[in-house]
């Protein structure tokens, strides 16, 4: 009884033990899914603002100035992605670019603007997800 008991204990705390390390294994690089995170967020609170009709042009500017700087840091996010994956993340920068040039002052505007750009997030992650 003693010896089942002391295999149950030992096997508790491997599992224990498993887990912890396996947690550790899978947080040791956190930027990927921050950037990620990060872009998600403000291409939302975009998407949700068009779907309200709420789109503001100074508003929108901003929120598309912080995705395109969250943008700039896919390539240190990934440093290891093969050359057409940084290739596309410069097509996702340059939809952001021309969207931001564009200006959009109001929710066709903004509709409009962000075609090109979810175009190129679906690409990437059609992909590479």
């Amino acid at each position: 009884m003693r010896a089942a008991l002391l295999i149950l204990l030992g096997l508790a705390i491997g599992i224990v033990g498993t887990v912890f390390a396996m947690n550790a294994l899978r947080q040791r690089n956190p930027l990927p899914k921050a950037v990620m995170s990060v872009m998600a967020h403000h291409m939302g609170t975009l998407q949700q603002a068009r779907k309200a009709q709420r789109c503001e042009a100074a508003a929108n500017l901003e929120q598309l100035q912080r995705l395109r700087s969250a943008s700039l840091d896919i390539g240190d996010a990934f440093p290891d992605a093969p050359q057409d994956f940084t290739a596309t993340a410069g097509h996702l920068h340059d939809a952001l670019q021309a969207a931001i040039q564009a200006a959009p002052a109001d929710c066709p505007a903004l509709a409009a603007a962000l075609k090109p750009v979810g175009d190129a997030c679906e690409s990437c992650h059609r992909q590479y997800r």
